[in-house]
């Protein structure tokens, strides 16, 4: 049996009211010892007022709300203390709580009894955390999505055309003496790969997106000393960050900022310019930002639109060659050079939409891309890909007719991996998919 825990569930903050969650099968035995009514014949869901007591003293008047598993979002009986906002009351009511023997609740053991008690899925259980986390009205309602359901939904027909197969695959190797049942064959295989990897591929390719929109990604600004790259910073963020002056390797370190862009966070890293130095404290933030071209998702190089392209810049074009990466002319209110080729602007003039515009295409998401479902995270996306691969493993050992019974090995890992996603592992038992789709014993 579960130990019922308690813990405050709003931010130990002064406020008007706070919530206290109660779990577990004695939890309204708990409550009811020190709640001026006895709670423990409640069987449906129901709210009440009364007062929170310690022998004869009362702590707070409070609103309780009262869920009868397993009909609650942990899937026990349940019960929220809603008391005045201070953190004196709030700690008194734990603290007596505690002494009638529940025990304080760790980090995501709610959510976790949720999903223990099939109440919610991994996938939904990775949501809390995420509309918890987001720093974007779009990322919160992507993350809305996946906590309603509508995500796990897209992986559950991929797990049931695979059990599909291998419970066929299965009866033919365990029951042979059946002559009437389907023969499992590399045919039925190679068909099940075609049907299901364009689906994985769409997947994979919404997840990608999904998660560039629930974390952001990393642009770092990069040039030589002295073509714009901390006043671009500035113009994108709308303050006076970075300095700037006219002075060539003002900037020494890596200078960090932040913007929405239509619902993307990006993460600005304004660097160094990029020259040959012999000055030892400016030659390392060089280093580092050659560091920042690796470690970022796009990378904006800035060349000075009013002059012609010198041997520095053409080092830096290189650099970036093998990464993504935005060409961006800038000083054009010096005059511009260039104005056939690339994105020309003026960051000290605030003429920057041509490269926000840029910068938002090649992140290619589109209006309903932030109304997809999708799995969003690295975990989600890792096991996704392992599905196809395993996949294709199978349809390659289908092709090199192999025994039906080897070429299921592949088909039980991409299996595993979705189980894996729903976080359904070690929890199924492909021999509940055989008896769920023949009748053997006929």
């Amino acid at each position: 049996m579960l130990e019922t825990i308690v813990a405050l569930a709003t931010a130990p903050l002064k406020s008007a009211l706070h919530i206290i969650r109660v779990s577990g099968e004695d939890a309204f035995d708990i409550v009811s010892k020190c709640f001026s009514k006895d709670i423990r014949k409640i069987d449906k869901r129901t709210l009440l007022v009364g007062k929170i007591v310690n022998n004869e003293q009362v702590i707070d008047e409070v609103v309780l709300a009262i869920y009868k598993g397993p009909k609650s979002f942990t899937g026990e009986d349940l019960v929220e203390i809603i008391c005045h906002g201070s953190l004196l009351i709030t700690n008194e009511i734990i603290e007596l709580l505690l002494s009638k023997g529940a025990r304080l609740a760790t980090n995501g053991e709610y959510s976790s009894r949720a999903f223990l008690n099939n109440r919610i899925d991994l996938i939904q259980a990775e949501a809390i955390n995420d509309v918890i986390n987001a720093t974007t009205k779009e990322a919160k309602e992507l993350s809305m999505l996946s906590l309603k359901g509508d995500t796990s939904k897209l992986i559950v027909p991929i797990r049931e055309r695979i059990a599909d197969v291998l419970s066929l695959i299965e009866v033919n190797i365990d029951y042979p003496e059946y002559e009437d049942i389907e023969v499992a064959n590399k045919e039925h295989v190679i068909s099940l790969v075609d049907e299901l990897i364009p689906t994985i591929d769409k997947l994979v390719n919404e997840g990608e997106k999904g998660l560039i929109i629930k974390e952001g990604i990393k642009v770092a600004l990069v040039g030589k000393p002295n073509v714009g790259k901390s006043s671009l910073l500035n113009a994108l963020i709308g303050e006076n960050k970075a300095i700037v002056t006219d002075i060539a390797g003002t900037t020494r370190d890596i200078v960090e900022g932040e913007i929405n862009l239509n619902g993307v966070v990006l993460h600005l890293l304004d660097t160094a310019g990029i020259r040959d130095v012999d000055d030892k404290v400016e030659s390392i933030g060089v280093n580092k930002s050659k560091d920042a071209i690796k470690d970022a998702d796009l990378v904006i190089v800035l060349l000075d639109a009013s002059n012609e392209l010198d041997e520095q810049d053409k080092e830096i074009l290189d650099l970036v060659k093998d990464v993504p990466h935005i060409i961006v002319y800038n000083k054009t209110d010096k005059g511009n050079k260039h104005s056939s080729q690339g994105i020309c602007i003026s960051a000290l003039n605030n003429d920057i939409k041509p490269l926000k515009d840029a910068i938002y295409e090649r992140l290619g998401l589109k209006e309903d891309t932030y109304k997809t479902p999708s799995l969003n995270n690295v975990r989600q996306l890792g096991l996704l890909k392992n599905v196809k691969e395993s996949l294709l493993k199978a349809k390659e050992d289908a092709y090199n007719d192999l025994p039906i019974d080897l070429v299921s090995v592949s088909l039980h890992d991409a299996y595993n991996a979705v189980l894996e996603i729903l976080g359904e592992y070690n929890q199924r038992d492909i021999s509940k998919e055989i008896f769920s789709r023949f009748c053997v014993g006929k």
